[in-house]
């Protein structure tokens, strides 16, 4: 039998010359997305390299040229006043005080109220936890009169009480988590419970330690919130000697050390605020956003 062959298979037609070759598009479309990338990155770290000069300006300097990014020449002398002219160091104690307070007390009772929400089996749990949505959805705003309110009746306005107590529980964090430790396999309750452990000891021994993702982004949030936070600070207290960090700014800001922009105090101030925030998130970010499974498979 003759064995019948067709013509050999043709070679791929060349590109034309109206044709883009897709490495090169893709070249393309990776430059213009970095290029992308590059501009709002610089848009959005410009304000802080702002501030970085501006805290080593002269005055004079930094009101002639507050857009340069270059100080010419280098004065230390606006933190130098920022120590001995104002009462930062006060308000550097307050504030680390309060945040330790506020960020022990939140993460341990969220813990608590997510677990409990998680996994207790009770009446009204579901209307407890759309209760805290809501909450979620009140703009803080709106809770400043009665919290002023609620301090003055109690008797614990304008004292560290009135700061720390009322910022104890987050809904946020118990949100969080919540949701955590609902993605915890059951069976690695059922296992502790076998062994005897009570509701209490699986949760503290055996649950809590798979929640370190969770509990490290509270943390972050927590220490984040109580550190910037200034309206809470408006109603609570009115004593200078209770001032934080935010509220001492603010005085800062409103011209308390008398008249002139002043820009290399205020931001240099400002700057010294933002740092230890700074430093917990870039020592912890690689936790903030994590697998849930990642915590109960290290477990």
């Amino acid at each position: 039998m003759a064995l019948v062959t067709g013509p050999a298979d043709a070679p791929p037609a060349p590109a034309g010359p109206g044709r883009r070759p897709d490495g090169a598009r893709r070249l393309a479309t990776t430059f213009l997305g970095y290029a992308i990338l590059v501009f709002f990155g610089l848009v959005f770290l410009y304000p802080f390299v702002i501030q970085i000069a501006s805290s080593l300006k002269t005055e004079p300097d930094a009101a002639a040229n507050p857009l340069s990014p270059v100080p010419d020449p280098v004065d230390l002398n606006g933190f130098q006043r920022i120590f001995e002219g104002t009462d930062f160091p006060l308000w550097m104690g307050n504030s680390v005080l309060v945040t330790v307070l506020v960020t022990i007390g939140r993460v341990f009772f969220a813990s608590l109220a997510g677990y409990a929400l998680a996994r207790l089996r009770f009446r009204g749990r579901a209307g407890l936890f759309a209760a805290v949505i809501a909450i979620m959805a009140v703009p803080g705003v709106v809770l400043l009169i009665p919290k002023f309110l609620v301090l003055n009746q109690l008797g614990m306005y304008d004292s560290y009480a009135a700061l720390v107590v009322p910022l104890l529980v987050d809904a946020a964090g118990v949100f969080i988590m919540k949701q955590f430790f609902e993605s915890i396999p059951v069976s690695v309750e059922e296992a502790a419970r076998i062994d005897g452990a009570g509701a209490f000891r699986t949760f503290w021994s055996v649950v809590l330690p798979m929640a370190k993702p969770a509990l490290i982004t509270v943390t972050i949030l927590s220490f984040q919130g109580s550190w910037n936070e200034f309206p809470h600070s408006l109603v609570a207290v009115q004593d200078p000697a209770l001032f934080t960090l935010p509220r001492g700014l603010a005085d800062l800001v409103s011209g308390s050390l008398g008249s002139g922009t002043q820009y290399p105090l205020k931001l240099g101030a400002a700057l010294l605020a933002t740092i230890p925030v700074a430093i917990i998130f870039v020592v912890f970010q690689r936790y903030f956003v994590r697998d849930a499974n990642d915590g109960a498979d290290k477990g």
